[in-house]
């Protein structure tokens, strides 16, 4: 047998930076809050280190358990994140903040049902591309499938309401069926029908209209739907090349609402400056660039595409997240991977993270020929017709 290589360190290190980083600056973001809340300033601190160790604990189990048998696995995780996204609309069972009913409260802390459905869905459509590489072309039996299941999860999310997750969801699973070899009129036959549904989602809700609003003209309503934005961007601008300080941000004296979580970036572009947010920035790019590689080289076809959707699932993330602090993309809920506060999140990123580290453990030490290792996919893969790998 081929000797197989050791664990990613340059996947593993940056991510870890990333978590202690964002430790620090949870506390610094968000020490006042919990002193207005909580009466101390080390409420958030406490949780976040909670959820590290218990990211890092996920992680480390992960990079051991053997990342074939998820295949097995996937339908009871789809059992799993059903029932809970059904119970956390249950009255006395879901949590509700601010109107959105997202987590299940247990000894604590708080559990969000919806980033373990993205870590399931990711799973399940891996082992289902790798299963039917060659039908992946054939509406019915290849591509309509993981559709419902996407369309099921999403359906279940939209309840809660969160919108940015679903939204992420699909541009995940999308973007996977595509490279798992999903014809592109396939893709176009399903978003197209959906836009006047999404439309009148997004016009139906005087939340999500305003927010609309705010994204083209945040200075149309300054004091009302575009004040996050308008601050975030101060926030960033005020920064200049090296920042304010650690600990010296002004807009997280409570002119920017929540700070510690959607809106860490714009924290750690005033008190980093530019320097700290292209540094934030470079470490995702080595994640990105290690996960990418890892796909390429590993000659399992679910592997690959495990490692795909695992390294897509953390880039469509930070990109939302980051699109939305500097105002590129309208508001949506989503936390910056590994740094924001938010646990749960935490936790899935890590444990996938933890899956992308044990698949690059099975790489074969010896290098594939140039001419079998080009390109993103094999033909396999894509669903061409061709002989499949055992």
């Amino acid at each position: 047998m081929p000797e197989r290589t050791g664990y990613d360190r340059i996947l593993m290190i940056p991510a870890l930076i990333l978590v202690v980083f964002g430790i620090v600056m949870v506390y610094s973001s968000s020490n006042l809050i919990a002193i207005r809340r909580y009466g101390t300033s080390f409420y958030f601190l406490k949780n976040q280190i909670v959820w590290a160790v218990t990211g890092i604990t996920g992680m480390l189990v992960a990079m051991n358990f053997d990342y074939k048998r998820l295949r097995r696995l996937s339908l009871p995780m789809i059992i799993i994140s059903v029932l809970l996204l059904i119970a956390v609309l249950i009255p006395h069972i879901g949590t509700e903040v601010n109107g959105a009913k997202r987590w299940i409260r247990f000894i604590g802390l708080s559990f969000q049902p919806s980033e373990l459905a993205k870590l399931t869905i990711i799973i399940t459509i891996s082992a289902y591309i790798s299963k039917r590489a060659n039908r992946m072309e054939d509406f019915v039996y290849g591509f309509l499938p993981p559709v419902v299941l996407l369309g099921l999860f999403q359906m279940l999310i939209m309840l809660q309401p969160d919108m940015g997750t679903a939204i992420a969801m699909g541009v995940m699973v999308l973007t996977l069926l595509f490279i798992g070899g999903v014809r592109i009129p396939h893709i176009f036959s399903l978003t197209i029908p959906l836009i006047p549904f999404i439309v009148k989602v997004l016009f139906n809700a005087g939340y999500r209209k305003k927010r609309l609003i705010a994204f083209i003209d945040p200075w149309s309503d300054p004091t009302g739907a575009g004040f996050q934005v308008i601050q975030s961007l101060l926030a960033l601008g005020s920064g200049g090349l090296f920042g304010l300080g650690l600990g010296e941000g002004k807009q997280k004296l409570f002119f920017l609402p929540e700070p510690h979580t959607d809106f860490i970036y714009s924290l750690i572009g005033e008190e980093l400056g530019f320097v700290g947010a292209s540094l934030v920035i470079f470490l995702y790019l080595l994640i990105l660039w290690r996960g990418v590689r890892i796909a390429i080289r590993i000659d399992d076809p679910f592997g690959r595409s495990l490692a795909t959707g695992l390294t897509f699932m953390i880039g469509i993330q930070a990109l939302i997240n980051l699109g939305v602090v500097t105002g590129l993309l309208p508001p949506k809920g989503l936390p910056l991977p590994f740094v924001s506060f938010g646990g749960t999140a935490l936790l899935m990123n890590m444990v996938g993270l933890g899956i992308l580290l044990n698949i690059s453990r099975n790489i074969n030490k010896v290098s594939l020929p140039k001419s079998s290792a080009r390109g993103w996919v094999k033909p396999e893969f894509r669903g061409e017709r061709g002989p499949v790998e055992p």
